[in-house]
């Protein structure tokens, strides 16, 4: 197995081979390519990734650049698309089309964002800076762009004004074909196919005649979910929030910590099911549960407010008994007797494979709760896979071959793991 600083030249060797900078049309972009050929553009929470990368490596300006960059082409309402465009005239797929506003498909000759959203990392990566710089001036720069940010998410996408945000189609959770969204998508066949993705296309397709307009989109009830992944995060980040704005000395830290605390009441009311210690995605304006398990049913434990009891049993039947999870190279994205389970390279990701951000997710809890050695099987299991197959965009769970994207950056988050791991340790 490679030693710790073996992997952490390599994480470096790829962060700065994929990086590119420059100036167009008056922005300057500067931001780290997740792979050179199959994800050239800026994605929203690659980006952040990509900050808690570098700041783990000591690389702490560059990091600050990537949020700069980020933001660049925020819009004045808020809004921050979860692809950037900045030097192609064209988006490589042509789906990508219909995640733009129809009046930005007459603008691809200048830089443009999507139409969607992804989950809001921004506040934790902005606070990750602050924590290894103490740079007051930066997050001064930054709050209010984040500001305007959380403001445009709650207002325009708490449709129902229970905290709980939601995607209208699945490229915004950013787990694009997770097998959680079929029985909404009305996919019946398990295993992906073609077919699945027409009925993808469909909802982007229907968006996009809506002219992403959003009381449009709720109304029809297409694809309106909760996920549970995303509005952990967006409970997270809301935390992370008013811990920037105490220390910005600004007053509407209270707001931003009211706001978190109701998102995670209600992940616990609506998502929590008892019977299978999960929690799981939500679909439209009556929450109704999609009660498939996927690697995302772990990710409320991370909260505060979720009691120990609730945590413990998530963790002690899913993770540590490893029912429905058990694979010598955890955490697969979908649980191995789910009917969509397939652990091998597809088009149709997130549906059984295991991705180093499911580790680094659950790597961090663990730790604060005293599982040292939980988490640090989860780092090693990242460490082996690296070892065996290098830093691609997920890994078969059973042999750890890799699959998809090659160079890929998220597979560096395994030195702040390491960072974690060997700080856990220390304070333990």
């Amino acid at each position: 197995m490679l030693s710790d600083e073996e992997i952490r030249a390599g994480v470096r060797e790829v962060l700065y081979k994929n990086m590119i900078s420059g100036r167009k049309a008056g922005f300057n972009y500067h931001y780290t390519k997740p792979s050179p050929g199959t994800y050239p553009f800026q994605y929203f929470w690659d980006t952040c990734f990509h900050v808690f990368t570098l700041t783990a490596l000591g690389e702490v300006d560059m990091a600050k650049k990537h949020l700069h960059s980020l933001f660049e082409m925020q819009r004045p309402d808020g809004f921050v698309g979860h692809m950037s465009y900045w030097k192609r005239l064209w988006p490589a797929p042509f789906t990508d089309l219909l995640q733009l506003r129809p009046r930005d498909v007459l603008q691809l000759y200048k830089p443009h964002m999507s139409a969607l959203i992804q989950p809001p990392v921004a506040a934790q990566a902005v606070l990750r800076i602050y924590q290894h710089s103490q740079d007051f001036s930066f997050v001064k720069q930054l709050l209010p762009k984040l500001r305007k940010y959380y403001k445009w998410l709650a207002q325009n996408r708490d449709f129902e004004g229970e905290g709980l945000l939601s995607i209208i189609t699945p490229f915004e959770s950013g787990m694009d074909w997770k097998a959680s969204y079929d029985p909404l998508l009305k996919y019946s066949k398990g295993k992906a196919g073609p077919l699945l993705f027409w009925k993808v296309l469909q909802v982007d397709a229907h968006n996009f005649l809506k002219g992403y307009n959003l009381p449009r989109i709720y109304k029809s009830n297409k694809f309106v979910v909760k996920d549970a992944a995303f509005n952990t995060i967006y409970a997270q980040n809301l935390e992370a929030m008013a811990a920037l704005c105490r220390i910005a000395g600004e007053g509407d830290g209270g707001h931003f910590m009211e706001l978190a605390k109701q998102t995670e009441r209600s992940i616990l009311r609506y998502m929590y099911e008892e019977e299978d210690a999960a929690f799981y995605d939500l679909y439209g304006p009556h929450f109704k549960k999609l009660r498939v398990r996927t690697g995302t049913i772990f990710f409320p434990v991370v909260l505060k407010s979720v009691p120990d009891e609730v945590c413990r049993r998530v963790l002690e039947r899913h993770l540590l008994q490893k029912d429905g999870f058990h694979v010598p190279f955890p955490v697969p994205s979908l649980a191995v007797d789910e009917p969509a389970f397939n652990p091998n390279g597809s088009l149709y990701i997130w549906r059984g494979p295991t991705w180093v951000v499911f580790n680094w997710f659950l790597q961090g809890y663990l730790l604060e709760k005293g599982y040292q050695q939980e988490a640090q099987e989860l780092l090693n299991s990242v460490k082996r896979l690296i070892s065996k197959s290098g830093f691609r965009e997920y890994y078969d769970p059973f042999t750890g071959e890799g699959h998809g994207a090659e160079e890929f950056t998220w597979s560096g988050l395994v030195v702040d793991m390491i960072n974690r791991q060997r700080n856990g340790f220390e304070n333990g």
